[in-house]
C-alpha cells in the first residue's frame, strides 16, 4: 500500500467532536470517540489481507506503552472503544477510510500519528481532548443542556458584590477563540512537574483530577511560570489593574506571547475565570462558583478571630481573614481514587492562598465531601470546608489594652452561586456545600469534621439585639442614610453606648479610611423598646476612600453598661454604578458589519474624565476600545461601536466603561447571531 497523502478530515471529525468553534484547519478530536482519515494511493489500492499494517498514536517527548502515551494498534473488523482501535471503513480505488478511536483513558494532549507497514510513515498530528459526551470517559456528564453550559458556553457571569446585593459581572470566556487551546496546552507542558519527568506528566494527564490540580497550581505564578501574577493592595501602574479584565482571551494570549511572563495582576475571580477556560478547552466540564463572606483560615483550626477596637477598625492583623466572597471553580469528574458516591463536582482553587502538598494549589476536593464533613479526602478538604463553615469569634480590645468577647455569632459561606443552565439567572448552590442551619445532618457533619464550637455558639441568644438596616438605593454619587436597630428584650431599663462606624473596604476584608461615624455615650432603652440610630453616608466624605470594590464595611458596637457586655453587629454595603445601556443597529448575522450604541449616566456630583470604553465579546470582536470626552455631572456618553459576527448562536456583547471617578462599569448585552 504505497501512500500518496492522507486526508484528517477536520471538519467533518471537529464538528462531529464538538471542536469545529476551535477552527477546522487542524484534526482537534475527543477521547473516547471515533473519527474517520482517508488515505490517498498512488497505485494498487488496498488488498485486505495482503496489506498489513499497524497504526502508532504517540504524546510527550519519550513515549511509551507501558506509560500509556503510546498505543501501537493493528485494523480489526470494527472499533473498539473501549481501547485504542481502528477498521477500514471504506476502500475503493485509490483511496481508503479508516475509522480510528483512542481510548476513553487516554491521555490528552498532541499526540502523531503514523501507519507501520515495513517503514514508518508520518500520517499527520491532532489533538486529544477530555470527551464529555462519552460514557466511558471520567468526565462525562449524560445532559445535552450541561455540557452546552459548562463545555461549549464561551461566555457566562460571574457574581461578585455581597450577599444581600449579588451582582453578576459577565465575563468572555472564550475557549474556542484563535490561539487559546495552544496557550492551555503550553501551560500543561509549562509546569513543573512536566519539567521535572515529562514521561510520567504527560502520562497523568489521562486523569482529569491531576490536570485539575496542575491547572490549579499554574493559572498563579507563585511557583513557576503561571498564567496570572495576583495582587490586592496597592496601585497597578507595572501591570493591569484585576478590575480591567472583560474575560481570558487576551490574559491567555499575553502569557503565551511573551514566553510565559506572568500577566499582572489578577484576584479570586480572574484567576477562577481563567482556569475555567482552560478546564473547558481541554474538555473539563467546569463552572466558577461565588462563596459570600468567605473564610480564609491558615492554621487550620477552623476558626477565625477578629480584633476591632471601639472604632469598628482591625487592631490585630492576622492572616485569617473573612472576603467579602470568594470565586473559585468547580470540574465534573469521577473520583476512582476515593469511596463510592463522590463523583460529580470538584471544586479547585487557582487563587494563591495556602501551600498545598509544598505548592500554592487547592483541590480538586467533592464538593459532596465538604457538605458531609469528610476533610480526610483528596484534596486540601478542610481547607475547603472552612470557606464555607468556619467559626467566627470576635473581640473587642479596648483603649486600655483590656479584651472581651462579643456574643453572638458571625455567619460564613453563604449564596453560594453560579450561573444556571442555558440562562443568565443565578443559581444558589448553598445546598451542595451544607446543610441547613440547625438540622440534624449539619451536626453530623460537624462532628465528622470535629469542629463542633458553632453549635455551641448558634444557641447564645443575648438580652439585647442589634442590626443593620440600609436604605433601598444606594448609589454611588449620592447622600443616604443607613440605620442601626437596638432593641432590649429585657425586663428592665438599659443604658448603653452604641458606636456606629463606616469604613471603605475591599473585597478581601482589608479595612480603608473612615467614611462616617457616630458615639452615643448614653443611649436609654426602656424594656422592650427598640430605637432607630441614623448614620449619614456623604459622597463628599467617602467618594476619596473608596476602593475599586464600591464596597463599604458598617460596624455598630452596642456596649452594656450594667452586665459589661459587648454586642457586634456587621454590615457591608455595595455601592451601584450607573447601568450601561447597549442597543444592537441592525438585523444579527453571521459576517455581517454591526453597530451598537451604549449609553452611560455621569451618577457624580463632578465630571468623569480619562473616559474609555472597551467591547469584547466570543465570536463578535476582538477587544475594541474608544476615547470619549470628559462627561459632566448628570450627563449622558454616548458611543457607537462596530463589530462582525464570525459565528451563529447566541453570543454576549460585554461593554466595559472607564473612568478616573467611577473605575470599571461593566454591563452586556445578548445578541442572537444568525446564520
Amino acid at each position: 500500500m504505497d501512500i500518496a497523502r492522507c486526508n484528517l478530515e477536520c471538519e467533518l471529525n471537529n464538528t462531529d467532536h464538538h471542536t469545529d468553534l476551535n477552527g477546522v484547519d487542524r484534526l482537534i478530536v475527543r477521547r473516547g470517540q471515533p473519527f474517520i482519515i482517508t488515505l490517498h494511493l498512488n497505485s494498487g489500492g488496498y488488498q485486505p489481507g495482503v496489506d498489513d499494517f499497524r497504526l502508532l498514536a504517540e504524546t510527550g517527548p519519550y513515549s511509551s506503552e507501558k506509560m500509556g502515551t503510546k498505543a501501537i494498534f493493528s485494523p480489526d473488523d470494527s472499533i473498539d472503544d473501549t481501547r485504542w482501535s481502528a477498521s477500514v471503513s471504506c476502500s475503493e480505488g485509490d483511496y481508503v477510510s479508516l475509522s480510528i478511536c483512542s481510548s476513553p483513558d487516554a491521555s490528552i494532549g498532541r499526540y502523531s500519528l503514523s501507519l507501520e507497514q515495513g517503514d514508518t510513515v508520518s500520517l499527520g498530528e491532532f489533538v486529544l481532548l477530555f470527551n464529555p459526551w462519552c460514557p466511558r470517559d471520567a468526565v462525562y456528564m449524560d445532559t445535552e443542556e450541561e455540557r452546552a453550559e459548562y463545555v461549549l458556553t464561551q461566555d457566562g457571569i460571574i457574581y461578585r458584590g455581597d450577599h444581600k446585593y449579588l451582582q453578576g459581572t459577565p465575563w468572555n470566556f472564550g475557549q474556542f477563540e484563535e490561539g487559546i487551546l495552544d496557550a492551555c496546552l503550553r501551560i500543561l507542558d509549562e509546569n513543573p512537574k512536566y519539567l521535572r519527568n515529562a514521561q510520567d506528566d504527560c502520562s497523568g494527564r489521562r486523569n482529569p483530577v491531576y490536570v485539575s490540580r496542575v491547572l490549579s497550581a499554574m493559572i498563579n505564578c507563585n511557583d513557576d511560570k503561571g498564567v496570572l501574577w495576583g495582587k490586592w493592595s496597592g496601585d497597578y501602574k507595572d501591570g493591569i489593574s484585576p478590575m480591567y479584565w472583560r474575560g481570558s482571551v487576551e490574559i491567555l494570549r499575553n502569557w503565551d506571547t511573551s514566553s510565559c511572563t506572568p500577566v499582572r495582576y489578577g484576584q479570586c475571580w480572574v484567576f477562577a475565570a481563567v482556569a475555567c477556560s482552560v478546564s473547558r478547552a481541554l474538555g473539563i466540564p467546569c463552572r466558577v462558583i461565588t462563596n459570600y463572606l468567605s473564610a480564609h483560615d491558615t492554621n487550620s483550626n477552623l476558626v477565625i478571630e477578629r480584633y476591632i477596637d471601639e472604632n469598628g477598625k482591625l487592631v490585630k492583623q492576622s492572616r485569617d481573614m473573612i472576603w467579602n466572597y470568594h470565586c473559585w471553580v468547580e470540574g465534573w469528574m469521577r473520583r476512582p481514587d476515593l469511596l463510592d458516591g463522590y463523583d460529580g463536582w470538584q471544586a479547585s482553587d487557582p487563587t494563591p492562598q495556602e501551600k498545598s502538598e509544598g505548592v500554592y494549589c487547592c483541590g480538586p476536593v467533592p464538593v459532596k465531601a465538604i457538605k458531609e464533613g469528610q476533610i480526610v479526602f483528596k484534596y486540601d478538604a478542610p481547607f475547603v470546608f472552612t470557606e464555607v463553615n468556619a467559626d467566627v469569634v470576635t473581640y473587642l480590645q479596648h483603649k486600655d489594652g483590656s479584651v472581651q468577647k462579643f456574643l453572638g455569632t458571625s455567619q460564613v459561606g453563604l449564596c453560594i452561586s453560579t450561573k444556571s443552565k442555558g440562562t443568565d439567572k443565578r443559581e444558589d448552590i448553598t445546598h451542595l456545600y451544607k446543610y441547613p442551619e440547625g438540622s440534624k445532618e449539619e451536626r453530623e457533619a460537624f462532628e465528622r469534621a470535629g469542629h463542633q464550637n458553632k453549635l455551641l455558639q448558634q444557641q447564645l441568644q443575648p438580652g439585647l439585639h442589634i442590626k443593620i438596616k440600609v436604605s433601598p438605593e444606594m448609589k454611588k454619587g449620592c447622600d443616604f442614610d443607613v440605620f442601626a436597630y437596638v432593641t432590649n428584650n429585657t425586663n428592665a431599663a438599659k443604658m448603653c453606648r452604641l458606636m456606629f462606624c463606616s469604613r471603605a473596604t475591599s473585597y478581601d476584608g482589608i479595612l480603608g479610611d473612615d467614611c462616617g461615624f457616630k458615639d452615643l455615650l448614653n443611649l436609654k432603652l426602656a424594656p422592650g423598646e427598640e430605637k432607630q440610630v441614623p448614620l449619614k453616608l456623604n459622597y463628599c466624605k467617602y467618594g476619596s476612600t473608596l476602593t475599586k470594590d464600591n464596597l463599604i464595611r458598617l460596624t455598630a458596637i452596642l456596649f452594656d453598661y450594667s452586665t459589661k457586655e459587648a454586642i457586634l453587629a456587621m454590615r457591608t454595603i455595595v455601592l451601584e454604578n450607573p447601568e450601561i445601556k447597549i442597543k444592537v443597529l441592525g438585523e444579527p448575522k453571521v459576517n455581517r458589519k454591526l453597530a451598537a450604541e451604549i449609553t452611560v449616566k455621569n451618577p457624580l456630583p463632578e465630571p468623569l474624565s480619562s473616559c474609555c470604553v472597551f467591547v469584547e465579546g466570543a465570536n463578535l470582536t476582538a477587544n475594541e476600545d474608544q476615547v470619549t470626552a470628559s462627561i459632566a455631572p448628570g450627563a449622558d456618553a454616548k458611543v457607537k461601536v462596530y463589530f462582525t459576527p464570525s459565528h451563529s448562536g447566541l453570543r454576549k456583547l460585554l461593554v466595559d466603561f472607564h473612568s478616573d471617578n467611577l473605575g470599571h462599569v461593566k454591563g452586556y448585552r445578548n445578541v442572537i447571531i444568525g446564520k
